[in-house]
């Protein structure tokens, strides 16, 4: 993938986040922050009560990952990070 193909899905991303995931899981107390877009793999981190709770897998696999893939067809994974 080109460099600017990359930008425009890390734009996608970055937007979604904000309009579609951030305010859900902050219903919950919670926050997601974009760290990386790399080779298909976005990695982000949990912040706030997502922090180690034990079903922020579930939310990241079945909330932020489908919600994700749905919008962009490049996305692979997504992937907690530190």
């Amino acid at each position: 993938m080109n460099e600017k193909n990359n930008e425009d899905v890390v734009s996608k991303i970055k937007s979604i986040l904000d309009t579609r995931i951030r305010p859900a899981v902050a219903q919950d107390g919670g926050d997601i922050v974009f760290k990386k877009y790399e080779d298909g793999i976005l990695y982000v981190k949990m912040e706030g009560a997502c922090s180690g709770c034990p079903h922020a897998v579930i939310t990241l696999k079945n909330g932020v990952e489908k919600t994700l893939k749905h919008y962009i067809p490049e996305l692979i994974a997504v992937k907690e990070v530190d």
